[in-house]
């Protein structure tokens, strides 16, 4: 196994640097710039500003500063909101934005792994049949559409929950945007598992433990693990996507997480902004895939890696 991890990190190296050049040319390559305003900078000032930030070297000279200061550690400075770094943003919101993903797959896993195995349990029957339509309508029905429902349910209408603001991770303030994000999730989630428990309770084994009038307890516990391999595999890429922040959520209520930071910097040109969240997106993807196939080998004794 740590062979295995180790020639994973190693190869994840490589497609960090091509996301990393990809992205850095892709963005230059839109209209404008940093420090294009509606209204225009007198000539002098703008060329010191394109000095002190090292836009007026070549390009590919620009690509081997980016990629010196990135070895390092150093995401570079902004260029919209100059008093800050990019390290010094995310330090800020990564945090808001791990705690509010962190809560809402939590949310999906227990509450739509439930109702999959209650599904499969009674597969064809009236139970079966909700889970399966709410579950296709949770998927249907976007974020920015759910997110406005709730807040004019129970923000306006109710009143029992403010309509917006973090106020320091108050859990009056979370609930919302939580179960905006978790909802989807939890759609996924119960259809997988749905699936997977279906399957393996066709198999022999199980049918055997059936057969022999186990408690339903004891099936469960045999068959979770079978059918967990499906539902791993999903929760890599949407922890990743969660743990960074949602754009659409943490817009609507008005979180101060990193989702903003991508569209703040690609609107304003923040070349480094977009940067920093470009490189923080992919390390969540490749290090949450490579902590599926770990859990692929605890979870399934079949997988070996060796």
């Amino acid at each position: 196994m740590g062979l295995f991890i180790l020639r994973r990190l190693l190869s994840a190296l490589p497609t960090l640097l091509v996301i990393v050049t990809i992205s850095f040319f892709l963005i230059r390559l839109a209209p404008g710039g940093p420090f294009d305003l509606e209204r225009p900078l007198e000539a002098k000032v703008m060329e010191n500003l394109r000095k002190i930030y090292q836009l007026d070297q070549p390009l590919w000279y620009q690509y081997w500063l980016y990629l010196s200061a990135l070895m390092r550690g150093d995401l570079g400075p902004s260029f919209y909101f100059r008093d800050f770094s990019i390290a010094e943003l995310f330090a800020r919101g990564l945090p808001i934005s791990m705690r509010l993903g962190f809560t809402a797959l939590t949310l999906a896993l227990i509450v739509g792994g439930t109702l999959g195995v209650i599904a499969a349990f009674r597969q064809n029957q009236p139970t079966d049949y909700a889970v399966v339509g709410l579950a296709t309508f949770g998927i249907t029905v976007p974020s920015f559409v759910v997110a406005p429902v709730l807040q004019i349910v129970f923000g306006l209408t109710l009143a029992w929950l403010p309509v917006g603001g973090w106020n320091d991770g108050a859990m009056r303030n979370t609930i919302m945007p939580t179960l905006t994000l978790a909802l989807p999730q939890i759609a996924v989630i119960a259809r997988l598992t749905r699936a997977a428990m279906i399957e393996v309770l066709r198999s022999n084994h199980v049918r055997t433990l059936r057969a022999n009038g186990l408690p339903l307890s004891v099936i469960v516990r045999h068959t979770l693990r079978g059918a967990a391999l499906p539902v791993v595999s999903y929760l890599g890429p949407a922890a990743a996507a969660l743990l960074t922040g949602s754009i659409v959520v943490e817009t609507i209520f008005g979180i101060p997480g990193v989702g903003r930071y991508f569209v703040e910097g690609a609107l304003n040109r923040d070349y480094t902004l977009v940067m920093g969240t470009v490189v923080m997106i992919a390390v969540f993807v490749l290090f949450f895939n490579l902590l599926v196939d770990i859990v692929y080998a605890l979870v399934d004794p079949r997988v070996r890696y060796e």
